[in-house]
């Protein structure tokens, strides 16, 4: 052995060095192993955080978890009481009309209920959006112009249900419209072509009724009624008796005065105009009794001449 390392001594110091170099090679590749597999360990764990916050976004967008979104219908009956209902009806048109451009009015209804005064009830369409300010102002309106509130119904209804459900039908429906169209495009024979299109008139006619019945719940939805009914306050309707007083009582009687000669004077000045006619008929009629009686005295014997006996030879 001796003389072997003896005789090759470059031989056994390369084997040294390549046994060096192999152990070093050895070494940096499990380091790199190892920071690789760190490394990528790193990205899935972020990549897990950034999939589950996209989850929450998504569903805190959706409305919930379920995701399903509400349609509500809502109306609003509204009781007030005020000094000058005519005024007050033409104040709200105004400030609703300003504050909800798409806004309509409709039944706007005016019953009399005494001298100048009406019970007035009004009917608005309002968009949803700006359904809870215009309801904020109408039940604040009394208080603020001395007037006060006497009812507010409020109702809401959810059709979710019909409005998703007529949703579905009508993708069905065209779902089976586009299906009969392939298949009348594709057909030859007579019976055929009749028959399909018997079902497209169905299936078409179908699609319309569901299209009105989701443009009405589109309109009940995007649109709320507020009905408004104003009546005038019971101090303007039964106001209360005044005291007696002289002065009040002369000129009662000095007006019913003037009343009565207004009337005498009346009829007097129709007498007037009539007495062309009546006249000459008072006059035929003075004559017709005059003549009677000159006729009744003339035929009548007189009652005062004595009478005599016929004398007896």
């Amino acid at each position: 052995m001796p003389h072997i390392i003896k005789n090759h001594p470059w031989s056994i110091l390369f084997l040294c060095m390549l046994l060096l170099l192999t152990l070093f090679v050895a070494a940096c590749g499990g380091a790199s192993s190892n920071s690789g597999t760190a490394a990528e360990s790193i990205p899935a764990s972020s990549n897990v955080h950034s999939s589950a916050a996209n989850q929450q976004k998504s569903a805190s967008s959706s409305g919930g978890p379920g995701g399903s979104q509400q349609y509500l219908v809502k109306t609003l009956n509204i009781s007030m009481e005020v000094k000058v209902t005519q005024r007050v009806a033409n104040d709200l048109q105004a400030w609703i009309s300003a504050t909800d451009p798409l806004s309509t009015a409709e039944n706007i209804n005016y019953e009399q209920v005494g001298d100048n005064l009406y019970n007035v009830t009004m009917t608005f369409s309002v968009q949803a959006s700006l359904y809870p300010r215009i309801e904020n102002y109408l039940n604040t309106y009394p208080i603020q112009h001395h007037g006060r509130l006497l009812s507010a119904n409020k109702t809401t209804q959810d059709v979710s249900g019909d409005y998703v459900d007529t949703q579905s039908r009508l993708k069905n429906l065209r779902a089976e419209q586009d299906r009969l169209l392939t298949l009348l495009s594709h057909a030859t024979a007579l019976g055929d072509i009749l028959s399909i299109d018997q079902r497209l008139t169905d299936i078409e006619g179908q699609i319309e009724q569901i299209e009105a019945h989701l443009n009405q719940l589109n309109g009940q939805t995007s649109f709320y009624n507020i009905t408004v009914s104003l009546q005038p306050s019971q101090a303007v309707v039964n106001p209360p008796p005044a005291a007696w007083s002289i002065a009040q009582v002369w000129q009662s009687a000095l007006s019913a005065a003037i009343a009565f000669a207004v009337v005498l004077v009346t009829v007097l000045i129709w007498l007037a105009v009539f007495s062309v006619y009546l006249i000459p008929v008072a006059l035929v009629v003075w004559f017709v009794r005059r003549w009677r009686h000159i006729r009744v005295q003339r035929f009548t014997p007189d009652a005062a001449s004595p009478t005599f006996p016929p004398s007896v030879p």
